[in-house]
C-alpha cells in the first residue's frame, strides 16, 4: 500500500486528479494485495478496469503475472526478480508477461538494497524510483521524493533516500 499512497501523494502534486483503491483480497493471510492508483485531468473511478493498466509494479514476479489481468500491450511492468512459492521460474513467469506486453523490467531489487542497505526494507521505494527512471511514472524526481517524504518515518528517510537515487542510475 505504500507504493500507491506514495504514487496517489506525487500525482496530487503534479495537480492530476486522483483515485486509489486497494483491493485486500486475501492479504490480511498472507496473499496478495492488489492496489489501484488512477491519475489525470478527471477521474471517476478508482478501479482500472481489465486491460487498462498503464503501469504494473510488482515486488515479487508471481505478483505481476497475476496482475496481468489488469495489463494490455501497452503496460509497464516493473517486477522485482524475487519468484516466491511459485512453480514456475522467473524465467517462465517474465515469457508469460512478455506475450502480453514487451515492456517488462525485471530488477534485482532485492540484491541492490540489500547491498545498500543491508536489508530489504527500503525495496518498495527502489521500485518507485526504477519505474521513474523507466519513464513509466509522468512525475518530476523532486516531487515523487516529496511524496516519498510525507509517507515514510523519518528515521528511515536516509536509507530511503539512498536506495531511491540507486534506482535513478
Amino acid at each position: 500500500m505504500t507504493i500507491a499512497e506514495i504514487i496517489a501523494q506525487a500525482a496530487l502534486k503534479h495537480k492530476y486528479d486522483v483515485k486509489q483503491s486497494e483491493l485486500h483480497g486475501l492479504a490480511q493471510r498472507g496473499g496478495a494485495l492488489d492496489c489501484h492508483v488512477r491519475f489525470g485531468s478527471k477521474i471517476h473511478s478508482p478501479v482500472v478496469m481489465k486491460g487498462d493498466a498503464d503501469l504494473i509494479i510488482a515486488l515479487e514476479a508471481l505478483e505481476a503475472l497475476r496482475a496481468s489481468y489488469w495489463a494490455n500491450k501497452e503496460t509497464v511492468f516493473i517486477v522485482n526478480a524475487k519468484a516466491f512459492r511459485s512453480s514456475l521460474s522467473l524465467q517462465d513467469i517474465v515469457k508469460k508477461l512478455k506475450k502480453i506486453s514487451k515492456k517488462v523490467y525485471v530488477v534485482d531489487a532485492d540484491a541492490i538494497v540489500r547491498k545498500e542497505t543491508g536489508n530489504v526494507t527500503g525495496t518498495n521505494i527502489f521500485m518507485l524510483g526504477y519505474a521513474l527512471k523507466k519513464k513509466a511514472l509522468p512525475f518530476k524526481k523532486e516531487k515523487l521524493w516529496e511524496a516519498i517524504k510525507e509517507r515514510i518515518r523519518p528515521q528511515f528517510l536516509e536509507e530511503n533516500k539512498k536506495v531511491f537515487g540507486k534506482a535513478l542510475k
